[in-house]
């Protein structure tokens, strides 16, 4: 597919610094919301997996986007913003329906795999934070 498609495009290694670092947020909240089901009585097998299929379809959404982007930025304007137009009409789409799978198949529990969705918009927001704390 060459340049304009997926198939064999290189990851850019920014993609990747910023898949895993949005990773890493996710896995420590997680465990965080894990101890708190467990503190507050309420931990059991679905709460974990809830928690694995919510991370995992968090993070991939991210990395997708870090894709998109990175697809977006060798085309011309108004090619970049056609792919950036596609690729959030399918990022929320199947956002919804891995979202949809995970809540209505019942060895998930509904909040553990909704709650993982919110992580990478946390990390985001702290990532100015963080990064000033580093250069301090």
């Amino acid at each position: 597919m060459g340049k304009n498609g997926f198939g064999f495009m290189k990851v850019d290694k920014t993609v990747i610094k910023e898949t895993k670092y949005i990773a890493s947020f996710v896995i420590i909240f997680s465990v965080l919301m894990q101890a708190i089901f467990l503190i507050i009585g309420k931990w059991d097998y679905t709460i974990l997996l809830g928690n694995f299929w919510g991370a995992a379809v968090a993070v991939g959404n991210f990395f997708a986007m870090g894709l998109y982007v990175q697809k977006a930025v060798s085309q011309d304007e108004e090619e970049a913003k056609k792919t950036i137009k596609t690729s959030y009409s399918l990022r929320m789409t199947l956002l919804l329906l891995f979202t949809i799978i995970g809540v209505v198949i019942p060895i998930f529990s509904w909040m553990t795999v909704t709650i993982p969705l919110i992580f990478p918009s946390i990390a985001i927001f702290l990532r100015p934070l963080i990064d000033k704390n580093k250069k301090d």
